[in-house]
């Protein structure tokens, strides 16, 4: 039986389905011009983040989402000096690609200062002060106008923003339109990664639509994913480039990691040789999808 001594929080993952967390202490709850922001403690995952009612980052296992989602990409690149970060309020995404030495300047675009300014004070072991960084400009304005304004490129552009829910403020950074401006903003050596939501079935709907938008605008483009305790599911990313290329074997990304003296929790090779091993019933999923989100297709989870 539910324990008595915590409030509920309920997050609607469809309209069918919602997972519950036993809240022990809400921080801070708020509404911006953009979202709903909550961050509680809770007892099983920590301290959490929530926008729009649904969880953004668990104290317990946000290395897990911010390691799969920025290493592969990093490491690929020989010598990533200019980074593009969207999104990623948390500061986690800036802490795991400020671990590479080679970084000159790391760009970060976010639509939302009170997000970050809140995650600053209350999520502090997530950045881990990457906020002050020399290395690191903040942008607070939209990323499609930021890249359209923008003719510099970049050797690595992350993409954390949250999935395209109808009427959030994501939703038009997942379309073809998108996609062709991070490609054109991208270096010889340019990838680009990004979070692509839930991809357990039959939840994967968003997914394979991302993928196959994705694929119709980069010459490479490979689904991946981490199974996330604090979102009870496989959560789904996409490595892409601008160019044909191969995947890196696990053995690559070992050396890798240890040449670039990364100190990782969840990353190495052997994890890479499972993130990218897509399963069968996936793989059927993602060939199959003929959805292409465009600006005047939108595609929303729900």
């Amino acid at each position: 039986m539910p324990s008595e001594k915590h409030k509920w929080y309920i997050d609607h993952t469809s309209p069918g389905t919602a997972h519950i967390y036993g809240i022990e202490n809400y921080i801070t709850s708020f509404q911006t011009e953009y979202q709903q922001v909550e961050i509680a403690d809770t007892e099983i995952f920590g301290r959490i983040l929530f926008l729009d009612g649904k969880v953004q980052s668990a104290e317990s296992d946000e290395y897990i989402y911010h390691e799969a989602l920025v290493h592969p990409a990093m490491l690929m690149h020989p010598a990533p000096r200019r980074v593009l970060v969207i999104g990623g309020g948390e500061g986690a995404t800036l802490r795991e690609a400020l671990k590479y030495q080679t970084i000159e300047h790391l760009i970060m675009v976010d639509l939302d200062r009170q997000v970050v300014e809140h995650c600053r004070e209350y999520l502090k072991s997530w950045h881990q002060g990457s906020f002050d960084d020399r290395r690191v400009t903040i942008h607070y304005m939209d990323a499609r106008a930021y890249l359209e304004q923008e003719t510099a490129t970049f050797d690595v552009i992350i993409s954390d923003v949250p999935e395209p829910v109808e009427e959030g403020p994501a939703l038009k950074l997942f379309t073809t339109q998108y996609f062709k401006l991070i490609k054109d903003r991208l270096s010889v050596n340019g990838l680009f990664a990004l979070q692509a939501g839930d991809t357990c079935l039959p939840f994967i709907e968003s997914h394979s639509a991302i993928n196959n938008t994705l694929n119709k605008v980069m010459p490479f483009a490979m689904p991946y994913r981490a199974f996330v305790p604090s979102y009870n599911t496989e959560w789904g990313f996409i490595l892409s480039a601008p160019f044909e290329t191969a995947l890196p074997a696990a053995e690559t990304f070992d050396r890798l990691v240890e040449e670039r003296k990364l100190n990782l929790q969840y990353f190495d090779g052997e994890t890479a040789r499972a993130m990218f091993a897509v399963p069968k019933d996936m793989r059927k999923h993602l060939n199959q999808e003929t959805r292409v989100i465009d600006d005047d297709n939108l595609i929303s989870i729900y």
